[in-house]
């Protein structure tokens, strides 16, 4: 009974050394920036109607490209492609670092011919960019990779 707590008691010690040093060597490497997400990303969206939500995702036309550039704070992104006619939009993004990872949200008004107003979530890290959109009448998401 006495071997059973002092392994016991050893066991909780090394756990609490162990997490002790590695708050330390997490203190030691400073605060961390955040990825850098300016360049170009390259990839696919799909979506979904929100009122058919077990259909699966259809594609749409599915290629997406898109220029990103940090301004101050805020990030602006310039997403192009082709859907039936030409498309380019310049969104503003705004984003925080959370974890490594910069974290979007948004709102746009594309216009009536190209489905509204939507609101978005996305992350970012240096080498791939998802984002999931809502609007009146579509859902999706979309999912980028940095271009070298």
């Amino acid at each position: 009974m006495r071997s059973a707590r002092l392994l016991l008691v050893t066991g909780i010690v090394t756990l609490l050394v162990a997490a002790g040093s590695a708050q330390q060597a997490q203190r030691g490497r400073g605060p961390q920036g955040p990825p850098d997400i300016a360049g170009q990303w390259s990839g696919t969206w799909s979506y979904f109607n929100p009122a058919q939500a077990t259909a699966q995702p259809k594609e749409l036309c599915k290629k997406l490209d898109a220029t990103v550039v940090r301004n101050g704070e805020t990030w602006v992104a310039t997403f192009e492609g082709d859907c039936g006619r030409p498309y380019k939009y310049k969104i503003s993004m705004d984003g925080r670092l959370v974890g490594g990872v910069v974290m979007f949200k948004g709102t746009v008004d594309l216009g009536a011919q190209d489905g509204g107003v939507f609101d978005w979530v996305g992350r970012a890290t240096a080498g791939e960019f998802i984002g999931f959109y809502t609007s009146a009448n579509a859902t999706g998401f979309f999912d980028m990779k940095k271009v070298k």
